[in-house]
């Protein structure tokens, strides 16, 4: 007796092309895809239902190269030359420079033991108080010798953040109290220098203000008794034992600021500082004012 073949499982029966469709392999980029899409689908918990899977959006840029929206908008460069002082604001003794003092080499280019004094130092030779950066680079500068008197003035305009040009005025008012005197260390010259900061009265300009008067002479004696004499001298290399006046002045009108130094191996000529700070502050509010009003 015969017995009947066991039953087989029918197969699944190929999906029907439209007549003379040929059947072809999918291509690799095409295989692909369909990959993508089914890994997407597995990776979003099996919600294949909720709709076609999107455009992956672009990778989002690392927040430090982001360009920051907290710096204000800064002066335009003719906006900040019109808030420059020139000869003609301070008398008929001075005139647009004709090169950098050399008693800045000779008395400047120093060094101190304190970090705040060494900070002061280099503040005084490089002139760059807000900071190096390109952020704070000066939008306008001004450079001016009394061709009597033998000082040179250097005028700057910087566009910042007021919080933080607030906080370079706050360090300037500490220096009287921490840097009050120290000795500053000339390597290249082999020299020991007598450094004294005090505060400087300034005009009510702008909205905040500080002043320092800087004296920088040879080292004095142990006595404490200061045998220096005031000198007056033109700017060659030759300092003749003088004593070197430097006024630092800052002054912010708003998101921006001028710096000044007033130096000097004669009598400082208080009047130049004053009027610098008087008529670069009221200028500077006015520039403000006029870029303003062309937005």
């Amino acid at each position: 007796m015969q017995h009947a073949p066991a039953a087989r499982p029918s197969p699944t029966p190929a999906p029907r092309l439209p007549p003379g469709t040929a059947t072809r392999p999918l291509p690799a980029a095409a295989l692909a895809a369909v990959l993508a899409l089914a890994a997407s689908a597995c990776v979003g918990g099996g919600r294949g239902t909720e709709g076609p899977v999107g455009p992956v959006p672009p990778t989002a840029p690392s927040p430090a190269v982001l360009p920051s929206a907290e710096l204000p908008p800064v002066l335009t460069p003719g906006q900040a030359r019109a808030a420059l002082v020139g000869a003609d604001d301070l008398g008929e003794t001075w005139e647009p420079t004709r090169g950098a003092a050399t008693w800045r080499d000779e008395l400047l280019k120093a060094t101190a033991e304190r970090p705040d004094c060494r900070r002061l130092l280099d503040v005084l030779y490089t002139e760059e108080l807000f900071g190096t950066g390109a952020a704070t680079a000066p939008r306008a500068t001004a450079a001016l010798d009394d061709v009597d008197g033998g000082a040179q003035l250097h005028y700057r305009v910087t566009s910042y953040r007021a919080a933080d040009l607030d906080r370079t005025l706050a360090w300037l008012g500490t220096l009287p109290d921490t840097c009050g005197r120290f000795e500053a260390r000339d390597d290249a010259h082999g020299a020991a220098r007598d450094v004294r900061v005090a505060g400087l009265t300034l005009p009510e300009a702008g909205d905040a203000r500080r002043g320092l008067r800087v004296t920088v002479g040879d080292t004095a004696p142990d006595d404490g008794e200061d045998t220096r004499t005031d000198t007056r001298a033109d700017t060659g290399t030759d300092t003749g034992g003088g004593i070197l006046t430097v006024d630092l002045v800052a002054v912010r009108v708003g998101d921006d600021a001028i710096s000044l130094t007033n130096g000097t191996l004669g009598a400082p000529a208080d009047d130049a500082t004053r009027t610098c700070v008087e008529v670069g502050a009221d200028r500077l509010t006015e520039a403000r004012r006029q870029g303003r009003a062309q937005v």
